[in-house]
């Protein structure tokens, strides 16, 4: 289960956040003129937000059971207020937003200048169940990944040498890989040299990218010609394990992907959360890349 002290951490970095968030948002809201009810809710915006970080660092599997019986009953002291499972699910999805800007502004990681970025299908249902599915009609495709054939979303995550999530995009299943990079907001803060797979390769993309400062670095497929590589770039190719080890980590671990959501919002609060989850994880999946110069050879570890 989960530490006091980090549950501590997780509200403490949440409520901060919140304190600033709550009046900016009721300066910018729209009036209708007419008298509206203002009631203050039982649970404040700090804690529902937190119990829905917290549900994906837990390893229960389901959110019901991790809150009637854990959060009721084991953290009565932490949460003295809490309401019915029922209703928390309605507030959990009325607060999309400020889970979605703390997660942009707040857990995002710095770029070191060596970036990788890889796609993960997230699956809504199962192959048996896609045309009896309801809840994602007219929002979720079908695409194809290197597991084969699936129906729901595509997951894009950018992450640094050290782990940390640089930034992220959702996408529907049969979007290309290489869509994302075109959207100049998504590679706004990354600079340096950028790993991916095959699936990323593209003349035009890499000329694009390069104009933009950044050096899109892929493998080669067989039938395609060798192209010079330093040495540097190829033992940081072989590195890029490490952003399907995160991909791993996201779906078995912070449950960021499973065939119980009965709404589109609680979906995208789901995957939002989990994301969330893995930036506050202590120890995360990096890689060391020292270089030491000498006057015969230069040595990489």
């Amino acid at each position: 289960m989960i530490s006091n002290d980090k549950i501590t951490e997780i509200f403490c970095s949440i409520d901060d956040f919140c304190l600033v968030f709550e009046p900016a948002l009721r300066k910018r809201l729209l009036s209708t003129g007419k008298k509206s009810r203002n009631r203050k809710s039982t649970m404040s915006m700090s804690e529902i937000v937190s119990l829905t970080v917290l549900f994906h660092l837990s390893g229960i599997r389901t959110f019901k059971h991790f809150y009637i019986f854990y959060v009721q009953k084991h953290l009565k002291q932490e949460f003295p207020n809490t309401v019915s499972y029922n209703r928390f699910v309605e507030l959990m999805q009325a607060n999309i937003l400020p889970l979605t800007l703390f997660m942009k502004m707040c857990c995002l990681g710095k770029c070191t200048g060596i970036s990788f970025i890889d796609s993960t299908p997230i699956r809504a249902c199962k192959k048996k169940r896609i045309r009896q599915n309801k809840v994602f009609k007219g929002i979720a495709t079908i695409g194809k990944s290197t597991m084969g054939w699936f129906y729901g979303f595509k997951l894009h995550v950018i992450v640094n040498d050290k782990g940390e999530l640089l930034d992220f995009i959702i996408t529907q299943a049969n979007v290309d890989d290489r869509t994302p990079l075109k959207e100049d907001h998504f590679l706004k803060k990354i600079f340096g040299s950028l790993y991916a797979d095959k699936g990323y390769i593209s003349k035009q993309l890499s000329a694009l990218l390069f104009d933009q400062g950044l050096h899109l670095i892929t493998g080669i497929r067989n039938n395609m010609k060798n192209v010079i590589m330093t040495m540097r770039d190829k033992i940081l190719l072989r590195k890029r394990s490490v952003i399907e080890t995160i991909n791993d980590q996201l779906k078995n671990i912070a449950h960021a992907e499973h065939s119980r959501h009965r709404s589109f919002a609680n979906f995208i609060t789901n995957l939002v959360a989990s994301l969330m989850a893995y930036s506050f994880q202590e120890k995360k999946p990096s890689i060391k890349f020292e270089t030491e110069k000498s006057s015969q050879l230069t040595l990489f570890y």
